[in-house]
């Protein structure tokens, strides 16, 4: 018997997903909740998507090997910064594996003034962006290409190659958003291109240079991590045609 739930959390308190020792993080809180509701001494859970320390959620997936829970007796048991929006029996689903896409958005406020609203939620530049340099480079992304720039030196990852689906900016009023969808992604991948992108449309590097980034190049050749409080996993694909909560 097999579950799936769908989730969404702030991740401004947390240590990233992956459950660690002594540290709060969403498996943490989740898996303790549905051992709680479960009567077992464990429920390990397996999520679409592992993101990083500060990193929200819109449309996580997670499954694990029991029967599905109602999710009003779920959130009672979970810190307000979770909520299961969707619970459901799915026999042999696994979140992870079954993923044929996953989707992120970073968002930045790009206002003179500071938000007392999305301070945890976007990035805040004051600075003026060339917003067509940012197109330019969302294209460019577009594709199979080798990603090593983009993600830490020190890596657990054997394999480089992503395929990006589709990556744009879309201006929402103060806020600027960075939507991209890959069949998987690499740590710090979102945030690296992010903090490198910044760096064409503020002028200290060209189109053309971040282009070559695009085939391999070190980390050390790259942008910085930009913060990430401005990603969130929006939402994950699977092959019956299922698709997570997209927008907040």
């Amino acid at each position: 018997m097999h579950s799936r739930l769908l989730l969404e959390y702030d991740g401004t308190h947390f240590n990233g997903w992956a459950a660690q020792p002594g540290l709060r993080t969403v498996q943490g809180e989740l898996e303790r909740a549905l051992a709680t509701l479960l009567r077992e001494a464990s429920v390990p859970v397996t999520v679409a998507g592992r993101t990083d320390r500060g990193v929200h959620a819109w449309g996580q997936v997670c499954s694990y090997a029991h029967e599905a829970v109602d999710p009003l007796r779920v959130n009672a048991l979970l810190p307000d910064d979770i909520a299961v929006l969707d619970s459901r029996p799915a026999p042999g689903f696994d979140a992870r594996r079954d993923a044929v896409s996953r989707t992120y958005c970073f968002r930045l406020l790009t206002r003179r003034a500071r938000s007392v609203w999305t301070h945890n939620r976007a990035v805040w530049v004051p600075r003026g962006l060339d917003e067509d340099a940012l197109h330019a480079c969302a294209a460019a992304v577009v594709g199979t290409h080798d990603f090593t720039a983009f993600t830490p030196t020190q890596t657990e990852h054997v394999r480089f190659e992503r395929d990006v689906f589709s990556a744009e900016w879309r201006r929402d009023g103060d806020l600027l958003e960075f939507w991209i969808t890959a069949d998987t992604f690499m740590r710090h991948m979102n945030r690296v291109l992010v903090g490198t992108m910044l760096d064409v449309a503020q002028g200290r590097r060209t189109l053309e240079e971040f282009t070559v980034l695009l085939a391999g190049a070190p980390r050390s050749a790259a942008g910085v991590t930009a913060p990430p409080h401005g990603l969130a996993l929006a939402s994950v694909a699977y092959p019956d045609g299922t698709l997570t909560a997209s927008s907040r």
